[in-house]
């Protein structure tokens, strides 16, 4: 996965002691089917997901995410989820906490395609199989999203 510059940055003072980053999910919803890609690294089917870059509003690095890692345009509906993942210790020692926010995205335009490398394979799977390809937190993520009602965010743990 292509590191942000900025993070790049931040590595070079910081080593790899844990670093708090803010991240999107965008689950992008379309006639009954949402968008899900396999990740290059891991090879394992999540929505689009990125890092959000200083200064940049959290929706737009929703819509920026699915235009770079899928090749779609989207508009960001609705903040659904808040939550931290776990620390993650990448291979190289590395660590980061990550406040994830999920946003409900409606499809615009576009054919979905694998963009920059990030996912080998992008399309839509029914909504009714998300459940059982997906990992737990991936899986709670897209619940959310497409559930109606106010932002949840946990209490607390």
């Amino acid at each position: 996965m292509p590191t942000p510059d900025f993070v790049l940055e931040l590595r070079r003072h910081v080593g790899t002691r844990p670093l708090p980053l803010v991240g999107v999910t965008a689950v992008i919803e379309r006639d009954g089917a949402v968008l899900l890609g396999r990740r290059s690294d891991n090879g394992r089917l999540t929505p689009v997901t990125g890092i959000v870059d200083p200064g940049e509003e959290p929706a737009d690095a929703a819509r920026r995410e699915a235009e770079e890692e899928a090749g779609v345009v989207v508009r960001a509906v609705r903040l659904a989820f808040v939550h931290q993942i776990p620390r993650i210790t990448y291979d190289n020692g590395d660590q980061s906490d990550y406040l994830d926010l999920t946003f409900r995205c409606e499809w615009i335009s576009g054919s979905p395609a694998p963009v920059d490398g990030e996912m080998t394979e992008v399309g839509w799977y029914p909504i009714t199989a998300v459940e059982h390809l997906l990992d737990d937190d991936m899986a709670e993520r897209v619940r959310r999203a497409l559930q109606d009602g106010p932002t949840v965010f946990l209490q607390g743990r």
